[in-house]
């Protein structure tokens, strides 16, 4: 818990002060050795991290935090420390001049958003299923006044934790190691919520596009990046199976589908801003993560189709608002 003591101090005497609460047993509760067995393993590397403060931390362009020469460590140890954490899947960051070259380019990603969005200054900004919390870092350097991620992949959690580690909790970043559904429900606090590559991971998309909803306070904005798929309105894939490997896939709406879904629970002004085939480009095996990618999930014909046969994996990115006189 002591990741989080600034972050609790805050809280205390902020919006979200009833989360303060039940911060500690909830963190108990998803940050233990039952429920991750390598988490002492995690913790270690955190451990052996050398105590430097990175200078410049650079986030206006990606995540980049010190220089080469301020490691007093050979490179060789350090990046076989961080690589205990292996795989990074988002990324890149660029740490005392080390790569860190993760499976996805979650920097294209956030080219795709950042000019559609409100502005971030002075905002208070939730991130759901923020993985190891690249864009979190992004919307810290967008101006944000706070960033709070969830993720409950306590190896992702440590991957934070350790970048963080090097800017001496002086940030007002963190993630923490839950998910969505720990949170109270309707807390109406966020100025801005991101809900990336979250929804079709969801049984039940409208309860999760609901509980973004209560997390917003009135004239708060959500930012939802998802599967998408071709179709008219009404239509929404349900793979048998599995799709691109993956075996958690419920819905894959169409966009007409989901904008009206996103009018059912509630929100105005909705409106999909970017749509693109993820390309190997975009998603790729690398040093620092050496298991499949998408080139093991796509036919080799071409056609980029899934290996279940489905059309090429496309993602839209969809921007709506909470009203400013809320009714629910």
């Amino acid at each position: 818990m002591h990741y989080y003591k600034n972050l609790q101090d805050w809280m205390n005497d902020s919006i979200l002060s009833n989360l303060a609460n039940c911060l500690p047993k909830l963190i108990n509760e998803k940050f233990n050795t039952t429920r991750w067995g390598d988490l002492p393993l995690w913790l270690e590397c955190l451990d052996k991290l050398p105590n430097i403060v990175g200078d410049p931390v650079n986030l206006s362009s990606g995540v980049c935090i010190g220089k080469a020469n301020q490691l007093a460590i050979p490179h060789d140890e350090f990046k076989k420390t961080l690589m205990t954490l292996h795989p990074w899947r988002k990324g890149p960051f660029s740490l005392f001049g080390i790569n860190i070259d993760s499976e996805w380019r979650s920097d294209l990603k956030w080219n795709r958003i950042a000019s559609h969005m409100h502005s971030l200054e002075k905002r208070l900004v939730l991130d759901v299923g923020c993985g190891n919390g690249y864009h979190c870092w992004r919307m810290l350097g967008a101006g944000a006044e706070r960033v709070i991620g969830i993720d409950p992949s306590a190896k992702f959690v440590c991957q934070f934790l350790a970048l963080k580690h090097f800017t001496k909790d002086s940030l007002p970043i963190d993630v923490l190691p839950i998910g969505i559904q720990d949170l109270p429900t309707n807390l109406r606090a966020f100025d801005s919520v991101f809900s990336m590559g979250v929804l079709y991971h969801r049984k039940s998309p409208l309860d999760h596009l609901n509980q973004l909803f209560g997390l917003l306070r009135p004239g708060g904005q959500v930012i939802l990046e998802t599967l998408i798929i071709e179709g008219k309105f009404g239509y929404s894939l349900v793979p048998e199976g599995r799709y691109a490997k993956m075996r958690n896939v419920w819905f894959i709406p169409s966009a007409k589908t989901l904008i009206s879904w996103l009018r059912r629970v509630g929100f105005e002004e909705v409106r999909m801003v970017n749509v693109s085939i993820t390309s190997t480009g975009e998603q790729r095996k690398t040093p620092w993560m050496t298991f499949e990618s998408l080139e093991d999930f796509i036919l080799k014909d071409g056609s980029g189709r899934t290996l279940e046969g489905y059309p090429p994996p496309t993602r839209g990115v969809f921007i709506a608002e909470v009203p400013t006189q809320r009714s629910k």
